[in-house]
């Protein structure tokens, strides 16, 4: 399994979100480069990058730095918040994002979403699906920024991609997100039972290196650390098993 260490970005900040509450912000100390170079050095062969600007109101106010940190050497990004036309996507690529990650969109134009795949790769896309658990335990998708709730469940939601070639799927528990209380590992087993063909990105709630060996037996393909890494829970001379390429 791979560590993909997050940054989340807001006005240019390297921040983190509080279940992804805008009022719950932590801004922190460094700048977005810093950490690129950091966990870069740390062997991180891939970052992952969410544009909360974006995610929130489709703002493209980190475009600048986004462009200026793909053309970083050594280190692949996956970039994700807002995307949600074939114009925002390919705008990415081009400016040399290795995968784009597509949240809202796919969730409510999957038809036009699909057509992506064909256009870009599906090694190119990776869709963002946000869950929060309904009364039932279903995991039920939530989108712009986490502020909408939907009716479509995870899974069906990847049905519908299957044919499209779908690879790679980030799975958010929002009710975990931020909190270090460790990941839902049911969850991703899971997933990981339903659709095994894919390579499953587990995100919210790692606070432990110990939480990584689990998601790794769970099956899951990478694990998102953002607060962990950025508060120091994770050491570095740990967390070499999990810095491979992809």
């Amino acid at each position: 399994m791979l560590l993909i260490p997050a940054i989340d970005l807001r006005g240019g900040h390297c921040v983190r979100l509080r279940q992804g509450d805008f009022s719950a912000e932590t801004r922190y100390p460094n700048s977005p480069l810093q950490l690129l170079q950091r966990y870069r050095d740390l062997g991180a062969p891939w970052l992952h990058l969410v544009d909360l600007d974006g995610a929130r109101d489709g703002a493209r106010a980190n475009h600048a730095l986004i462009a200026a940190l793909a053309a970083e050497p050594g280190i692949a990004l996956q970039v994700g918040g807002g995307v949600r036309t074939r114009a925002a996507a390919a705008d990415l690529l081009a400016l040399g994002v290795a995968r784009v990650v597509i949240g809202s969109a796919a969730v409510e134009e999957p038809d036009e979403v699909s057509r992506w795949f064909n256009e870009f790769g599906p090694g190119q896309i990776c869709l963002a699906l946000d869950v929060r658990h309904d009364a039932a335990g279903a995991p039920m998708l939530r989108t712009r920024g986490w502020q909408v709730s939907g009716q479509c469940s995870l899974w069906e939601c990847v049905e519908r991609y299957l044919d499209a070639g779908l690879v790679h799927v980030l799975c958010t528990d929002i009710e975990r997100d931020g909190l270090r209380g460790g990941p839902n590992l049911p969850l991703y087993q899971g997933a990981v039972q339903r659709h095994p063909q894919l390579r499953w990105q587990a995100s919210g709630g790692i606070a432990s290196v110990t939480d990584l060996h689990a998601l790794a037996a769970a099956g899951a393909a990478a694990a998102i650390s953002g607060t962990a890494l950025l508060e120091g829970q994770l050491p570095s001379g740990e967390l070499q098993p999990f810095l491979r390429a992809a």
